[in-house]
C-alpha cells in the first residue's frame, strides 16, 4: 500500500472568484509587456553598441540582482502585507519603463541606461516573485495549489510565446519606443488588478518584532536546510538548472548550426517549445493529483532527459520540434508541482525568505550553466550542451531521490 505521501491528492481548480482571477489576470497582461520588452531590448543594444560584452551584459543584468537581493526580496516580502508589496512594485516598475520609453522617444537612450534599466527591474521583481509566491496560498485552497501554480505558469507562458514577442516587429515598427510604453502600461494595468484584491490580515510572523533583514535571511536559508524535503527538491532544482541554463544559452547554436534549422526552423522549434510548455501548465495540477508528488517530479525529470539525448542526437527538425515540445510540457509540470511543494512544506510566515532562499539557490545555476555550454559547444560540438543538460538533470532525479522517499507532499 502506498504511503500517505505518495498516495495521489485531491486536485481542485481554483475559482476566478476570491482573488485568483484578478492575480492570473495581473501576471498574463504583466507578462504580456515583458516579452515585448524582452524580445525589444536585444534589437535596441545591438543598435547602440557593436561590442557583444556590453550586448551580452544586459542580459546578464537580469540575472545578477537575484544573486545580490534575491534573499533580501524574501525577507522582505515577509515583513510586508504581499498584496501592497505586489502592486507598489509594479506602479514603480511602470514609471521606470514609462521614462525610458520617454528616453528611447527623444532618442537619449544610451547602452549604459539599458543596463541600468535591467538591473533595477529585476531587483523589484525579487520582491514581486517572493510576494506573488507567499501570497498564493491565501488566494486559493490548499487542493487547488498545483492546478493554480500550473495555470499562473501557463497563461503567462501562451501569452510571451504567441502573442507578445510576434507583435514586436510590428509595434517596433511604428515607432522605436512603443514596446516599452506598452509595457509600462502592462505594469501599470497589473498593479490596479492586485491592488484589488481581497486584503488579508498579515501573517502572525509578520506581527513579532522586527528583527534585522540578515537575520530573516538567515532563517529562511535555516528553514530550507533544515526540511529534507525542500533541501532535496531545491538540490535537484540547482543541478537541473545547471543544465538548462547550457542549453539555453547554445540553443540558437544548436538549431541553426549543429542541425542546419535556420531562421525559420528556429522559429518553430521555440514555438513548439512554447506549446508544450502551456500544456505542461494547464496539466501540472492533474498529473500530480494522479501520480502524486514524488512520482510527478521522477517522471517529469527522466521525460526531460529522454527529450535532451534525442535532440543531441537526432538531426531532423521534425525530432527536434517534437522532442523540445516534449521538454517543455515536462519541464513546466516539475515546475508548477516544485514550486507547489515549496508553498505547502514552508511555515505561513517565512513562505516569502524560503522562496527566497530558494529561487537564488537555483537561479545561480543558470549562468554557470551558460558558461559550461559555451565551452561545450565551442570544444566538443554543439550538440553537446544538450547532451550535458540531459546528463544534469538525470542527475538531480538521483538527487531527488532521498526526498521522494522522505515523502513530498
Amino acid at each position: 500500500m502506498r504511503s500517505e505521501a505518495t498516495r495521489p491528492r485531491h486536485t481542485a481548480a481554483p475559482t476566478w472568484r476570491g482573488g485568483f482571477g484578478r492575480l492570473w489576470s495581473a501576471a498574463v497582461v504583466s507578462r504580456f509587456g515583458d516579452a515585448l520588452r524582452g524580445a525589444a531590448l536585444p534589437l535596441l543594444a545591438v543598435e547602440l553598441t557593436d561590442s557583444a560584452l556590453l550586448v551580452a551584459l544586459v542580459t546578464a543584468c537580469g540575472f545578477l540582482p537575484w544573486l545580490l537581493f534575491g534573499l533580501i526580496g524574501g525577507a522582505i516580502a515577509d515583513r510586508v502585507d504581499q498584496r501592497r508589496a505586489m502592486w507598489v512594485v509594479d506602479v514603480l516598475r511602470g514609471l521606470l519603463m514609462a521614462a525610458f520609453a520617454l528616453a528611447v522617444w527623444l532618442d537619449r537612450a544610451g547602452i549604459g541606461l539599458l543596463l541600468a534599466l535591467a538591473f533595477a527591474l529585476t531587483a523589484l521583481q525579487t520582491v514581486f516573485d517572493n510576494a506573488a509566491t507567499a501570497l498564493l496560498p491565501a488566494v486559493v485552497p490548499a487542493a487547488a495549489l498545483g492546478t493554480a501554480n500550473g495555470r499562473l505558469l501557463a497563461g503567462p507562458e501562451a501569452v510571451h510565446r504567441f502573442a507578445g514577442t510576434p507583435l514586436v516587429p510590428v509595434l517596433v515598427g511604428a515607432g522605436a519606443a512603443v514596446p516599452y510604453a506598452v509595457d509600462a502600461a502592462s505594469y501599470l494595468l497589473a498593479a490596479v488588478l492586485v491592488a484589488g484584491l481581497p486584503h488579508r490580515s498579515r501573517p502572525a510572523a509578520a506581527e513579532r518584532p522586527r528583527t534585522p533583514l540578515r537575520r530573516d535571511v538567515a532563517d529562511g536559508l535555516r528553514t530550507l536546510w533544515s526540511d529534507p524535503v525542500l533541501r532535496g527538491v531545491c538540490a535537484a532544482a540547482v543541478v537541473a538548472n545547471t543544465g538548462f541554463g547550457a542549453l539555453v544559452a547554445t540553443l540558437v547554436l544548436h538549431l541553426t548550426g549543429w542541425l542546419g534549422a535556420g531562421t525559420t526552423g528556429y522559429a518553430l522549434a521555440l514555438t513548439a517549445y512554447g506549446a508544450g510548455s502551456v500544456a505542461g501548465g494547464m496539466a501540472a495540477g492533474r498529473v500530480a493529483a494522479a501520480l502524486g508528488t514524488p512520482r510527478t517530479l521522477v517522471c517529469a525529470g527522466l521525460a526531460q532527459t529522454a527529450c535532451l539525448t534525442a535532440f543531441g542526437t537526432v538531426r531532423s527538425l521534425p525530432a527536434a520540434g517534437a522532442a523540445l515540445a516534449v521538454l517543455g510540457l515536462a519541464g513546466m509540470i516539475w515546475t508548477a508541482t516544485e514550486v507547489t511543494v515549496l508553498q505547502r512544506r514552508s511555515p505561513a510566515g517565512a513562505r516569502g525568505r524560503v522562496s527566497a532562499a530558494f529561487r537564488t539557490l537555483s537561479v545561480s545555476a543558470v549562468p554557470l550553466g551558460a558558461v559550461l555550454g559555451g565551452v561545450l559547444a565551442g570544444s566538443l560540438g554543439r550538440n553537446t550542451p544538450a547532451l550535458a543538460a540531459a546528463v544534469l538533470i538525470a542527475l538531480g532525479v538521483l538527487v531527488l531521490g532521498p526526498a521522494a522517499r522522505t515523502g513530498i507532499n
